[in-house]
């Protein structure tokens, strides 16, 4: 193979779904670029060209510079014939939302505002008492399904999507459809997951779907307001002026979407990676004071947002790679997560890991919002499996996502056991 049809296949791969639902395939890919080019020009098939950013220190440094490198106005890898759809679609925007993610300042900075001390721990300590009690709801489920279940799609989807529905205000009738339209959102290339309809037909209609369950909300809200999210969003003002449908019905989607998928994906990965590893599983049972480092460990070995894209305002040099000004650039989590230069052993799953400088919630300006409510759901979950758990083992075969944006396990068959309770 030349070295051209090398780098073809190499650029191609990055881009490929396919590639984010096998660990092996993906780490060993992204190893050899952190090692042999961590800067690597990619024009994959289909997709406009970029840089693709493995290393730790690279992506730290592009994050903290959110000047020199913004997030309009592009974010996510889709192919071009989606990009193109979307503008039709949108009648000429780039964006099917406009949330958060694709923001910078000032407009970041006030909608990040908007919610900011919902998510600080101070408030979520109120929160704390209903979490647990959830929690204790899912591994009751858990234990009522008699001894063998799909971890990933009968208890860690339902348990973090409960949560952030409280936290938003959305009634448990409403689970059903939002992780319908969540799947569809980041499972947009996965076979068993997408709508009927071409990728970005099914994208355009769960927005839509999205904007109008999330107008009734909103018209509800500003009417009736409450205790919870949904309304904070809803008669929020920006420059005193009430935020426009179009951004809260954004707002509403990515807190909805994010706000649980993310962490139902750590939750089942976590889970996976204490049975692969039965000594970390056996030294977290022993020692349950290091529950707070092993959420941090599934965190960094899960990494559920594989990447994002930044954009260049000025010429630029990283590691002799002359970046134009317009350049878009990958900021490929997972690798960073596995960097040899920053973490001790990568590839080996510690519950005690200490420091954990990961960067699954992101870096800088954009750190994720809700990075404590997640750590605090998983924590609450485990403590209480934990407990309870007796014996656990596979009793089929994982898979993943197949997805180049938001993945992480669709399915984990397990068979287990439980402690027997206290009369």
């Amino acid at each position: 193979m030349s070295d051209k049809s090398a780098d073809k296949s190499t650029d191609n791969a990055i881009a490929d779904p396919k590639t984010y639902a096998s660990e092996e395939g993906f780490h060993s890919l992204f190893t050899k670029l952190r090692r042999e080019d961590p800067i690597h020009w990619t024009e994959p098939d289909d997709y406009r060209p970029f840089w693709t950013v493995s290393k730790h220190a690279d992506i730290s440094e592009i994050e903290r510079q959110n000047e020199l490198f913004i997030n309009d106005p592009r974010l996510t890898l889709t192919t071009i014939d989606t990009e193109e759809k979307v503008k039709e679609f949108t009648g000429g925007s780039h964006l099917l939302l406009r949330t958060l993610v694709n923001m910078d300042n000032p407009d970041h900075r006030a909608y990040r505002g908007m919610t900011q001390a919902w998510f600080m721990p101070p408030n979520l300590k109120s929160l704390e008492a209903k979490v647990s009690a959830l929690a204790k709801e899912y591994i009751d489920r858990m234990e009522a399904m008699g001894g063998q279940c799909d971890f990933a799609r009968d208890v860690a989807v339902w348990y973090p999507l409960r949560v952030i529905m409280t936290v938003l205000g959305v009634p448990p009738e409403d689970e059903s459809f939002m992780l319908k339209l969540t799947q569809e959102i980041f499972g947009a290339s996965d076979p068993e997951m997408k709508r009927a309809e071409d990728a970005t037909t099914f994208n355009a209609n769960t927005i839509t779907d999205f904007f109008n369950y999330f107008g009734a909300i909103t018209a509800d809200r500003r009417k009736n307001p409450r205790d919870d999210v949904a309304s904070v969003i809803a008669n929020a003002k920006i420059n005193g002026e009430l935020v426009s449908d179009f951004e809260a019905l954004s707002y509403y989607i990515i807190v909805a979407t994010a706000g649980h998928d993310t962490t139902s994906s750590t939750t089942a990965g976590g889970l996976l990676a204490l049975m692969q590893n039965p000594g970390e599983f056996a030294k977290l049972r022993a020692n349950p004071e290091l529950l707070s480092s092993a959420v941090d460990e599934m965190i960094r070995w899960v990494t559920p947002v594989k990447n994002f894209f930044r954009t260049a305002t000025q010429d630029v040099e990283i590691r002799g790679k002359k970046i134009k000004a317009g350049d878009n650039l990958l900021m490929c989590y997972w690798s960073g997560n596995r960097d040899e230069d920053v973490f001790d052993d990568p590839f080996a799953f510690k519950v005690d890991r200490s420091p954990n400088k990961h960067i699954a919630f992101g870096y800088g300006a954009h750190l994720c919002l809700g990075q404590h409510l997640a750590k605090m759901e998983i924590r609450s979950l485990y403590r209480e499996l934990l407990s309870r758990l007796d014996t656990v083992e596979l009793a089929g075969d994982p898979a993943w996502v197949e997805a180049n944006f938001v993945s992480g396990l669709k399915r984990l068959p397990i068979r287990y056991s439980m402690k027997r309770q206290a009369a």
